[in-house]
């Protein structure tokens, strides 16, 4: 799966991996946050964190259109810059009066300023790559890999937040309400980290930077003229993305409810203590040991010599033994914190990759392999199924509201239903994400690249935005209510992506 790749695709997903793991370290505890250092009912955190959302991805377009005039790697750099002023504000305990609420309010438009002008380019960049006929049948799998590296951050920030803040409180003797701001530190340092990558590896991608218009001025003549696209083909183009955007709305209003409505579920219903060999799926290091032995298995199946196989083998045998050792170990009760649970969707992305990956290469060689837009359509379907899951989960349980005053009699349910849910989400995420990206960086006419791909991240703003309807769903109604809503709009965006579905797949060609 890595093979035949350019050079500079790893560059820039490690430049991502490390502003991902400090964003989503931040993230793991940020609805929770609110509610305890503000006081802020579940409502109101849930319009801050969907606006905050909503900013993070609605600012790409910004970004992008800035991009196409004076380069994707200077907005990279900037945004950057931008983002470390934003988590540096955030880090500072300030309390919970009205000054360090506008403090707080400050930073998060940094960090969406910051956002906006690096991540949506640094993306442009990575379709460049492929521009490169040598590398234009990698595309797809090219975005799986990067998007499965921006999961490697992902997947490791729940646990630095809550053990830098265990960390803060118990060594450092700071209150429980001071230690989240060490969480949001940690963004700090993890920037830091993305800009040396960015600068180190910066002659492995520089090509795919672009530059200011005069410089664009330069361009072959003929170069130029083969990029054009005749109005209506631009049209078709256009509308066609405009089709896939109004439909991804709707998976991410679903899909963002992890850092929302399901941490709540995770906090108020979901047991606070695990066993057996359940309990080893909350060490980030265990997952990380499920993650190498399934790398293991392919590189052993997959090996081209002896030597490789044997090495694969060797490491899968290690990663056994550390699995078993660490049964061995197990303490008789394991407590859950509720962020802990955003570990997992990051943890399937990277350890399903490859085999979503093997699965559509196999299909491609059958001459089967689904389109992108199919992808998508078949990527909201399994969306709504994770909330089938949610709705079973939900059966019997008390409403958010009656749930508080049940105290220590409140029921609450096994933490195998929101390890479930996030496995099919994470499925119906593999289907849906990369492939939107890549289908963006492909269709997009090329005049248009920056600011289609912004055009993705505002359709995936408006998703963010409507996660705050959980926060108003969240309290006096049935869960099973609030979770049929979600499984609601995925299924009715899916009927409308089949229903487009020749358009579509024309432009895909």
């Amino acid at each position: 799966m890595f093979e035949g790749q350019p050079r500079g695709l790893y560059a820039l997903a490690l430049a991502n991996t490390g502003e991902r793991f400090g964003y989503y370290t931040m993230l793991a505890v940020f609805a929770l946050f609110l509610g305890a250092n503000f006081g802020l009912t579940e409502t109101m955190s849930g319009e801050i964190y969907g606006d905050f959302l909503m900013l993070v991805y609605f600012l790409p377009v910004v970004g992008g259109f800035l991009a196409d005039k004076f380069g994707y790697g200077r907005m990279v750099t900037i945004g950057i810059l931008i983002m470390f002023a934003g988590y540096l504000l955030l880090s500072v305990p300030l309390g919970g009066d009205t000054f360090a609420l506008i403090v707080m309010l400050i930073a998060l438009v940094l960090i969406s300023l910051g956002t906006g002008l690096f991540k949506g380019n640094l993306q442009v960049m990575v379709g460049n790559l492929y521009e490169d006929p040598q590398y234009a049948d990698k595309r797809d799998s090219g975005f799986s890999i990067f998007y499965m590296a921006i999961n490697i951050g992902a997947m490791f920030a729940p646990t630095a937040a809550i053990k830098i803040m265990q960390y803060a409180q118990k060594s450092l003797g700071y209150s429980v309400n001071d230690s989240y701001h060490f969480a949001f530190a940690v963004a700090c340092a993890s920037l830091v980290l993305s800009i040396i990558i960015y600068y180190v590896c910066r002659n492995s991608f520089r090509h795919t930077e672009g530059g200011k218009i005069k410089e664009q001025g330069t361009k072959n003549k003929e170069q130029a003229a083969s990029d054009e696209l005749s109005p209506e083909e631009t049209k078709q183009r256009m509308v066609a993305l405009g089709l896939v955007f109004a439909v991804v709305i709707f998976f991410w209003m679903a899909f963002h409810q992890n850092g929302l409505t399901l941490t709540y579920f995770a906090d108020q219903f979901t047991a606070k203590s695990s066993t057996g060999i359940q309990s080893m799926l909350f060490d980030i290091w265990n997952l990380v040991a499920v993650v190498v032995i399934v790398y293991g298995l392919f590189s052993l199946l997959g090996g081209k010599s002896g030597k490789e196989r044997g090495i694969a083998g060797g490491v899968l045998v290690l990663a056994a033994a550390y699995l078993a050792w660490k049964y061995n170990s197990l303490p008789a009760s394991t407590d859950i914190s509720a962020p802990i649970f955003q570990q997992f969707n990051p943890f399937y992305v990277v350890a399903l990759t490859p085999v979503s990956m093997a699965i559509f290469s196999y299909l491609a060689k059958k001459g089967k392999e689904p389109s992108a837009p199919r992808k998508i359509a078949y990527g909201m379907v399994v969306a709504g199924v994770a909330y089938l899951i949610m709705i079973c989960a939900s059966q019997g349980l008390a409403t958010p509201d009656a749930q508080k005053t049940l105290g220590d009699s409140a029921m609450r349910v096994s933490p195998n239903w929101l390890i479930s849910t996030y496995l099919i989400l994470t499925f119906g995420e593999l289907l849906l994400s990369p492939m939107g990206i890549s289908f963006v960086s492909k269709v997009a006419p090329p005049k248009y690249k920056g600011l289609m791909m912004g055009g993705w991240f505002v359709a995936t703003a408006i998703g963010n935005k409507l996660v705050s309807v959980g926060g108003y769903l969240w309290g006096g109604l049935s869960l099973t209510i609030v979770w049929s809503v979600f499984f609601g709009v995925c299924i009715a965006a899916a009927l409308f992506m089949f229903a487009m579905m020749k358009r579509l797949e024309k432009v895909a060609k």
